[in-house]
C-alpha cells in the first residue's frame, strides 16, 4: 500500500446509510493522525511536568527527548507527512518561540524542520495566528485546519490536525500533525464520490478539506451552515437542501447537496 492511501470498503446503498458510513470511516482515518498527535501530547505534558519538578524552566534542549517518539510516529502512520510540539510564546526559557518539528521526505526519510524564527527577519516567526494554533488554544479542544498552503513548514497544500497541550492547567502550547492534502484526497474522494449528491467534507470554519463537488473546491469556504455546531452536537442536520453529517470523533463534517 502506498503512503497516504487507506483501505476502504464498499458503502451501503441507501443515501443516510452510505452519508453515515462515509463520515464513520472518514473519522476513522483522520483518527489514527489524532492517535499520533494525541501520544505527542502526553509526550510532551509528562515532559514539561518533569522539568516543573526540577524547579525550573524548560529550554529548547529539553524537548530532544520527544524525538525517538516524533520519529516513530512518522515512520508508522500512513497519513503523518510531519508531526511535533510547537511552543507557546513565553514557555521556554531560552527562546521565544520554539517549533519541535521533523518530517518524512520523499524518501521517506525522517529530518528536522529548521526556522528561523527571529522576528527581525523572518515573515513567520510569529504562528500563533494560524487556526491549528489559535483553535485549540481558543477552545482548549483538538482541531482540523485548512487546507491551506503551508509555507511554514512543507510549502505544500496541508490540513493539520492539533490539541492543545497543557503545563500545570495553562495552555503551553499545541500537539500537531501535517497531512498533505494530496494524501488526504486520495482517501476521502473514492468515498465521497460513492454518495447520491455532490459532497464534501468541511471543517468547523467553514473550509472545505476535500470535495467531489465542482461548485466547492478544496481550500474554499462554505458559507451559511453552523458547521461548529453541527460537530458539538453530534447528531447529522439539515441546511436547505444540504445534509450535514458530523465525521465520527473528528472536527470534519460531511455536507452532501440533493441533487
Amino acid at each position: 500500500m502506498s503512503r497516504g492511501t487507506v483501505p476502504f470498503t464498499s458503502v451501503a446503498t441507501t443515501a443516510d446509510t452510505a452519508e453515515k458510513y462515509v463520515a464513520e470511516r472518514v473519522g476513522h482515518a483522520l483518527e489514527a493522525v489524532f492517535d499520533a498527535v494525541a501520544q505527542t501530547r502526553a509526550d510532551t505534558a509528562a515532559l514539561l511536568a518533569r522539568v516543573a519538578d526540577r524547579g525550573r524552566r524548560p529550554v529548547t534542549a529539553d524537548l530532544a527527548a520527544l524525538r525517538p517518539g516524533l520519529h516513530l510516529r512518522l515512520t508508522r502512520q500512513e497519513l503523518v507527512s510531519g508531526v511535533g510540539f510547537v511552543a507557546a510564546p513565553g514557555l521556554l526559557a531560552d527562546v521565544p518561540a520554539w517549533l519541535e518539528w521533523w518530517q518524512s521526505d520523499a524518501a521517506g526519510d525522517v529530518r528536522p524542520l529548521l526556522l528561523d524564527l527571529d522576528p527581525r527577519t523572518s515573515a513567520y516567526s510569529d504562528y500563533t495566528h494560524w487556526d491549528w494554533f489559535t483553535l485549540p488554544r481558543d477552545t482548549g479542544r483538538r482541531a482540523v485546519a485548512g487546507p491551506y498552503v503551508d509555507y511554514l513548514c512543507s510549502d505544500e497544500y496541508s490540513l493539520t490536525l492539533s490539541a492543545p497541550v497543557e503545563r500545570a492547567g495553562r495552555f503551553a502550547g499545541v500537539a500537531a500533525a501535517d497531512v498533505y492534502l494530496r494524501h488526504f484526497e486520495a482517501a476521502a474522494l473514492p468515498l465521497l464520490r460513492t454518495l447520491p449528491g455532490p459532497a464534501r467534507l468541511v471543517n468547523a470554519r467553514g473550509r472545505v478539506a476535500a470535495s467531489a463537488d465542482p461548485a466547492h473546491l478544496a481550500g474554499s469556504l462554505t458559507k451559511g451552515p453552523d458547521f461548529a455546531a453541527v460537530l458539538e452536537s453530534g447528531r447529522p442536520g439539515l441546511f436547505g437542501a444540504l445534509r450535514l453529517v458530523p465525521c465520527r470523533g473528528v472536527p470534519l463534517v460531511l455536507a452532501v447537496a440533493s441533487e
